[in-house]
């Protein structure tokens, strides 16, 4: 039985045969939190999406150290360079809770994109705008200290969700990790910006109760006191 793929907006401008074709080829996978769905240097079958769940994407340093690229939740597609480059995965993919996700075959797709280009064109948009993402990621991990890095990922959750209260979606040791820093400073910076009023943190619940004040600290314009 095809899959609804409303939920995915990449595929939202298709026809509804175009996405009834795209849901004929999908097969469904479920995983436990914590189980890998693919590692770097496995072959790039296909490409996934969410249904339910959250999916990190990583890269672990030859010490180690972990290095979050990305956090995927439902309606999102990830692994898709594999439809296009046809190479190994560049990273690993674990799910960070119980996950059920489309699997989307290379070979099929990439049939039904010389069937029409419409689908090619909207999957090239999503790449484009990864890309642009892992850009300023890379700048922002290299250039900005961890307090403005910790400012400019909770002013994006609070554009994203449109208010100031919410709930982080990662725990401090994943955050830290998505963050380009270790645990320990993530906590002595949170501390830090509890102290002088930008945040107010009880558990995973975040209030911002300075948005001009983060909005500074992110861009660079004030620092926080050590």
């Amino acid at each position: 039985m095809p899959y609804d793929l409303h939920i995915f907006p990449v595929f939202a401008s298709l026809s509804p045969e175009h996405q009834k074709a795209l849901a004929a080829i999908a097969g469904t996978k479920t995983y436990q939190a914590g189980q890998t769905i693919f590692q770097e240097n496995d072959p790039g079958e296909g490409f996934y999406g969410i249904v339910r769940g959250r999916v990190k994407i990583y890269k672990s340093s030859p010490l180690g150290k972990e290095y979050i690229l990305h956090i995927f939740g439902p309606g999102e597609i990830f692994a898709e360079v594999a439809v296009f480059a046809g190479k190994n995965f560049p990273a690993n993919a674990l799910c960070l809770e119980e996950t059920k996700l489309l699997f989307f075959p290379r070979t099929q797709f990439r049939r039904l994109i010389a069937e029409n280009p419409d689908l090619g064109l909207n999957l090239l948009g999503l790449l484009s705008m990864r890309l642009r993402q892992m850009v300023a990621k890379v700048e922002e991990l290299s250039l900005k200290e961890v307090p403005a890095r910790l400012a400019a990922h909770l002013l994006l959750i609070r554009d994203n969700l449109g208010r100031d209260l919410f709930e982080l979606d990662l725990n401090k040791s994943q955050l830290a990790g998505y963050l380009g820093t270790v645990p320990e400073t993530l906590s002595r910076v949170i501390r830090r910006m509890k102290e002088e009023g930008y945040i107010d943190i009880k558990g995973r619940q975040v209030n911002l109760l300075d948005v001009q004040g983060l909005e500074d600290l992110a861009g660079g314009s004030t620092r926080l006191q050590p």
